[in-house]
Formats: structure tokens, sequence, C-alpha cells
């Protein structure tokens, strides 16, 4: 029934776990540069010129290739199987996949032959060749068009079902999509009025603070984008996966939709220290992103409390002894759930990240790339280490190739994970050591021998990550190509509502919450927008190869 669903979700991971092997390689080797082992001299010989263009391809390549990629396909399975029906136009799909792929293929050329270290932010006034602009904005169009074709298959299942709720897990992969289409409505200005005009020589300069806005206007936007589908599963597959239920389904839903109108007014918590912002706006949206905590925090509640109905279930008494009634064996439930404690952690440095006196004090430290490992680094690209440890068997119609190295690779990637992060986490927030710097060779760094201790810290986490990635490829590449058919086929884990009473009727309405979500985008970013073009300076000339 879902052959061509299925194909297509493999071509998807497929790609992102490709592009990810050559990304997440990379990172050991700027642990080791800050360490004193600084390996890109050698690195030459396979294209990587210098410890910017690695950690240019580490950024993209892991943050903005392999989410995308991961995301698409993952939906394009969950909205099928959720809403028990195929694509509504199975064809257009494959047409979306193309154009995401022939984008990635046009950035990938001067992503590779260092004519786009410009790293993942990609900020003006620093200048890359103009087919790295179009190349990521095909590639966001070609997921624009997956989002599409969901909301077609949900619209023909919605004509025939229209007095019942749509499945949470559909719902939540909609309203990702659908947030997704207004959150990159930022980023795809700044390339088609600045970035790709400008790179192309058809515009003098360029307005970086313009630009850095509209960047941040997708930027955060971004991490939920990343999140949203990691709660997909927190949600609707893991407490399956624990023997247990949804706690409170109806909240699960709120959540979603606080998501849809809370992920994108945000963006300006990244530019406290930029003077082109008027003080106002940085406030109103230092407010708004602590409001966005609260749906992290009814996810918080919601997902340990439908967790803890499954220890319970397997016999689990006390406060805390049904932790360990929990299926700790299964790796996709171990990774998911080390993902989701290390991420608590992640979130509260963000908070700390959207106080202005405190942000001030670590916004260009290494205590930011602490914070986004634990982030995307952890909560999402874990996670979905512990999505493919059951999705890949079920593409593949293959076992998983070995269980007891899935469950070391979650190990280590939880040890690699804590030692290189609170190791980043400290240098910034005491130290003040500079991020995006190649710490190994800078002049300023000789002599700091309070780093040292630290600095180790976080080269011996990446080395265990490392040892983590190496674990996870070997048996990804092993089940999908080498390991028994399956005797049974694996279904998708969907978790059941602790209690029979439906989510009320709002739950399930878009209008109001599209609405809201558009005003407040209205209210927080245009009279910013406004006052930005109103003082418009096409002045900054282009930097490029400066590594």
């Amino acid at each position: 029934m879902y052959k061509h669903e299925h194909r297509l979700t493999a071509w998807h991971i497929g790609i992102a776990f490709t592009f990810l092997s050559i990304g997440i390689l990379l990172g050991p080797f700027q642990t080791w540069e800050h360490a004193g082992l600084n390996l890109y001299p050698q690195l030459k010989a396979v294209g990587i010129q210098s410890y910017y263009h690695g950690l240019t391809l580490h950024g993209v390549l892991n943050a903005l290739v392999f989410t995308t990629f991961f995301i698409t396909g993952f939906f394009t399975f969950t909205v099928a199987h959720s809403l028990g029906r195929p694509m509504r136009f199975p064809r257009y799909h494959t047409v979306s996949l193309i154009v995401m792929v022939v984008g990635l293929l046009i950035t990938a050329v001067p992503l590779l032959l260092n004519g786009a270290t410009v790293l993942y932010t990609f900020y003006p006034p620093l200048k890359a060749d103009p087919l790295f602009y179009i190349g990521l904005t095909i590639v966001v169009i070609g997921s624009w068009m997956v989002g599409w074709g969901l909301l077609f298959t949900w619209g023909a299942w919605r004509k025939d079902n229209p007095k019942t709720q749509t499945p949470l897990i559909a719902l939540g992969s909609l309203i990702t999509m659908v947030m997704w289409q207004i959150a990159t409505i930022g980023v795809a200005l700044e390339m088609l009025l600045l970035n790709i005009p400008w790179s192309l020589g058809l515009l003098p300069g360029t307005d970086p603070q313009l630009a850095r806005t509209l960047f941040w206007f997708t930027g955060h936007p971004l991490v939920y984008f990343w999140l949203l589908p990691v709660y997909v599963s927190w949600y609707g597959m893991l407490p399956k996966q624990a023997g247990g239920k949804i706690f409170s389904e109806p909240l699960a839903r709120f959540a979603f939709w606080l998501f849809l109108v809370l992920s994108v007014p945000i963006g300006i918590h990244h530019q406290y220290v930029d003077p082109g912002i008027p003080a106002g706006w940085k406030a109103l949206h230092s407010i708004l992103t602590f409001a966005v905590f609260f749906p992290s925090l009814l996810t918080l509640f919601n997902v340990v409390a439908s967790l803890e109905i499954g220890g319970r279930a397997a016999g689990g008494k006390g406060w805390f002894g049904w932790i360990f009634k929990l299926p700790w064996g299964d790796p996709s439930f171990t990774a998911q759930a080390f993902a989701g404690m290390l991420f608590a952690l992640g979130g509260i440095s963000g908070l700390t990240n959207a106080s202005y006196n405190i942000n001030l004090a670590v916004h260009n430290t290494a205590w930011i790339p602490g914070h986004l490992h634990l982030t995307v680094g952890t909560g999402v690209a874990f996670s979905f280490m512990g999505i493919a440890y059951w999705l890949v068997p079920k593409l593949a119609g293959r076992e998983l190739w070995n269980r007891k190295v899935a469950l070391a690779q979650a190990w280590t990637w939880l040890i690699g994970m804590a030692l290189m992060s609170n190791g980043l986490h400290i240098l910034g927030l005491r130290y003040g050591v500079p991020r995006r710097s190649a710490l190994g060779i800078a002049p300023y760094a000789a002599g700091m021998t309070e780093w040292t201790p630290f600095i180790i810290e976080t080269a011996v986490g990446g080395t265990i990550l490392l040892i983590s990635i190496v674990l996870l490829y070997v048996n990804l590449v092993a089940t999908a190509w080498f390991s028994r058919r399956l005797t049974t086929p694996i279904e998708m884990p969907v978790a059941e509502p602790w209690d029979d009473h439906p989510a009320p009727a709002w739950l399930d309405q878009w209008r109001p919450w599209l609405a809201g979500s558009l005003a407040l985008v209205l209210l927080s970013y245009g009279p910013v927008v406004v006052y930005l073009l109103s003082r418009l300076a096409l002045t900054s000339p282009g930097f490029s190869n400066l590594w």
C-alpha cells in the first residue's frame, strides 16, 4: 500500500545520512585543533582547505542538509501511515525530492571547493559563490513542495473524514511543515533580494544588518523545524515503545499549536548586540523567547508522564523505580531517552541565551556551540538516530544488524556529548573563549593554561563522538544491506491516549492558530523591517577566500 512512500522515505533518509557522514566526521578535527593537534594541513589532500572550510562543511551539512532531508522523508512516512492512505499526488513528491537533490548538488559544488566558506549562517559581508545561495534556495523550495504535498494528502483525507480528528502524529507533522513555510519567508527574502543579486554583481554592495535580521527571521524557527519532528516521535511513538500511553493527548496537540504561533517571532534575541535594532523590539523578542519555552515545559511533563505509565505498567514501584523498568535494551528507545535528558540541559542554557544581560557575556563565546550541540547535536540528531533504529529496518525489510552495537553507540554519544558540551559551556561562560575560532593557532590563546583542562575535555568528548558515529554507520549500513530478512514486518509505533476523552474541537482547527501566528509575526517583525528598509545602505562590499 505504501510502496512509493517507503521508497521516497528511503531516498530522503539515505541522502540525509550520506551527507551527514561528511559533515559529522569533520567535527572531531575542530576539537583536536583546539587541543593543539592541527590536522588541517593533512586534510588538504582530501580537499579541506582550512579550519574554516571544515567548520562550514560541518555546519551546513549537519544542521541544514541532514536535518532537512531527514525531516521531509520522515514526514512522508508519518503522514501516510498516520492518515492511513498513500500520498495524494505520488509523482509530485518524486519531483519534490528531485528539486531538493538538484539544489543540494548545486550547493555542494562551491561548498566542497572552498567557494562558500562563510559558515552555516552565511553572514554578509562574507561572500559565497552565487551557486551556494541559489542551491540552498532550491533546497528550501523543494522542502516547501514536500509540505504542500502533505497538505494535499491531508485535504483528501479530511474530505473523506469530515468529522474525524486529525491523528496526532499527522497533525504534528503538518504543523511543523506549515511553520516551516512561514519561517522561511525571511531567508527567502534575504536570498532573492540581497545575497543572490549581490553575489552575481547585480548590486554594488549589501546591507549586513538587514541580511542578518532576515536570516534570524528563519534562523531561530529553524530550531523548531529541527525539534518538532522529535516531538512527533516523543509524543506519538516513544510511549508506545516504552509500553505506555500518551498521558494527555489534548496537551500534546496544544503544545504543537503553541509552537506554530510562537516559533517565528523570536529571532532578534540573536541580535542583542546589533546596534541597528531598536531596543524595544529586542525586549519584545526576549519576552516571546521565554514564552516559547512554555510548550517545551509542557512537553517535558507530558512525555515523562507518558513514560512513567509504561514503566509502572512493567512493574515499576515507588517514585523512581519505574525508570529502571523502561526498555533500556531497545536502542531506539534508549537513544531518544538519552537525547531528551541532554536536551533538557540544552533548553536551560537556551534560557540563558534569551536573557539580555547574560547573553552579552556568552554571545560570541564557546558557550553557544556547547548549547547548540546539546539541542541540534543531541536533542535532534541523537533522536533521529534513535528513530533510524526502527525506521531503517522497516524500510529495508531487514532486522537491525546488532542491538548491542546500537546500544554502545547510544552510550558513547551520551558520554561524548556530555563531555564536549560541558567543556564548551565552561570555556565560554568562565573564560570568554571565542567561538568560530581556530584556537590552536590563535596568538591570543598562547599561554592561556587555565583553558587547557576544558579544551582537553572537549577534545576527549569529540573523540568519543567519532567512535559513536562509526558504530552508527556500521550498524545502519549492515542493516540496510547485509542483515537477515524480517520475518514479521515492523509497524510504525503509535501511542494510544491514556484516557478515552477526545481532544476539544478547537485543537483541530487551523484558522485561529494560523491567524495568531501571522499576526504575531507582523507585530514583531513588520516595524523592524520597515525601520531597516528606511535606512537601507547597500554599501558593504563582499569578502571571500579569507581562509
